[in-house]
């Protein structure tokens, strides 16, 4: 198991489709949720792109963006996801320990499924707003810092 992280200008065309085909095999094929994954937020020059990766296939996977709010500059954390042949093993959690490492004490988002609320609560984040469907899926805005 190796732990990477790159900024999209550093991800090879092999690299990058890997990291996309989990996405897609997980969020549009498993949780059949045809949506628009490829949100130009994955070029944005402050995106960091994190990955376990097995014999050069990614298992585990998530995205660190910013974003300027009329508060200032907030961390996102999105596309958390694990390929299922990796699941328990504790990936998704180590990403995002690295991630908020990164983040440090500057305040981090993220639109957790709902029924992970617990999971992200384990890494202070907590409930920001009220439940939403994202392509009908329910989500919790939760919020670190």
């Amino acid at each position: 198991m190796i732990f990477r992280t790159a900024s999209f200008h550093d991800l090879d065309a092999a690299t990058l489709y890997a990291l996309l085909k989990l996405r897609v095999d997980v969020f549009v094929v498993e949780q059949d949720c045809p949506y628009p994954d490829l949100d130009g937020r994955d070029t944005e020059p402050g995106t960091r792109h994190l990955w376990y990766e097995v014999d050069r296939k990614p298992v585990a996977y998530l995205r660190l963006l910013t974003d300027d709010t009329p508060d200032g500059m907030v961390y996102r954390i999105g596309r958390v996801v694990t390929a299922p042949e990796a699941r328990g093993d504790g990936l998704a959690g180590q990403l995002l320990t690295v991630a908020l490492a990164v983040v440090g004490d500057a305040p981090a988002v993220l639109d957790a499924q709902a029924h992970l609320q617990r999971f992200y609560a384990k890494y202070g984040f907590a409930p920001s707003g009220p439940e939403f469907l994202e392509d009908g899926i329910p989500h919790v805005p939760m919020r670190r810092g």
